[in-house]
C-alpha cells in the first residue's frame, strides 16, 4: 500500500526536524509550506522531504497544495498530519490498518481517549464540541474529534473533490464523507503538547478567525 505522508506547517522550524526524524524510512514525504519566515522548507529539503509552497495562508490551501503535487504520482493512501510534534508517528499504524484491511476509506484519528488531557486547549476542545455538535445535527452521525490525524485512500479523497483553503477544511471532508458515502471511521490516538506555539490557539486572534471559518464550512457543506 503507496503512503505519502502530506504535513501542512507554518513556521515550525523547532519542530520539524524532530517529526520527519521519527518517520519511517523511505516513506513518501510532502511537506505543505505555508509561507514560513523560519527556514522551515529548507530544513525539510535537509531531512529528505519533498516540498511545495503555498503562501497563501490557511490550512486546507497547504493541504490542497500538497494533493495537486501527488497527482502526477498518486499513493494508495494518503496521511494528513501536523507538523508540530503533536501526533505519536507509532500511530500511523493504528490509523493505516482499518484501510489495509479494508473496513474503512477515511480513518481520523481521535484524540479524546488517549491524549494528554493537557495537550488541547481550551478552545481546541470548545471547537471540537461546537463542530462535532452541528455536524451531528445535520446528518445525524456523531463525530467525537475533528482530529488532524487522518488517512484516506486517494480515490476517496479525489471523490470528495476538496475545495476549502482554510480552517474549514476538516469539517468540510467529514461532512462530505458522510454525503459521499465514504466509509468513516475514528479510532484512538496519543496526542501530546505541541512543540512552540499553535498559531490559532495560542492567540485570541487566531481562536476567533479560526472558529468562524468552522462555523462557516458547517453552514457551507451541510
Amino acid at each position: 500500500m503507496r503512503t505519502a505522508v502530506l504535513i501542512p506547517v507554518l513556521d515550525e522550524a523547532a519542530a520539524l526536524p524532530v517529526v520527519l526524524a521519527e518517520l519511517p524510512a523511505g516513506i513518501r514525504v510532502v511537506v505543505c509550506d505555508n509561507g514560513s519566515t523560519d527556514g522551515s522548507p529548507d530544513l525539510a529539503r535537509a531531512a529528505g522531504a519533498e516540498v511545495v509552497s503555498q503562501p497563501r495562508r490557511g490550512y486546507g490551501g497547504a493541504v490542497l497544495a500538497g494533493i495537486a503535487h501527488l497527482k502526477a504520482d498518486p499513493p494508495d493512501v494518503v496521511v494528513i498530519l501536523d507538523g508540530d510534534h503533536s501526533v505519536w508517528i507509532e500511530d500511523l499504524a493504528v490509523i493505516l490498518g482499518p484501510i489495509r484491511d479494508g473496513r474503512a476509506d477515511l480513518v481520523i484519528g481521535e484524540r479524546l481517549t488517549l491524549g494528554d488531557p493537557e495537550a488541547l486547549t481550551p478552545p481546541q476542545k470548545f471547537g471540537n464540541r461546537l463542530a462535532t455538535a452541528i455536524i451531528h445535527a445535520r446528518t445525524g452521525h456523531r463525530y467525537r474529534d475533528m482530529g488532524p490525524l487522518r488517512a484516506i485512500r486517494w480515490g476517496a479523497l479525489l471523490d470528495l473533490d476538496m475545495t476549502d483553503p482554510t480552517w474549514g477544511w476538516n469539517v468540510e471532508m467529514q461532512l462530505k464523507a458522510l454525503r459521499s458515502g465514504v466509509r468513516v471511521l475514528e479510532v484512538p490516538v496519543r496526542y501530546r503538547v505541541r512543540i512552540g506555539t499553535s498559531k490559532i490557539s495560542g492567540t485570541l486572534q487566531g481562536v476567533a478567525r479560526a472558529g468562524a471559518r468552522i462555523l462557516w464550512a458547517c453552514w457551507k457543506y451541510r
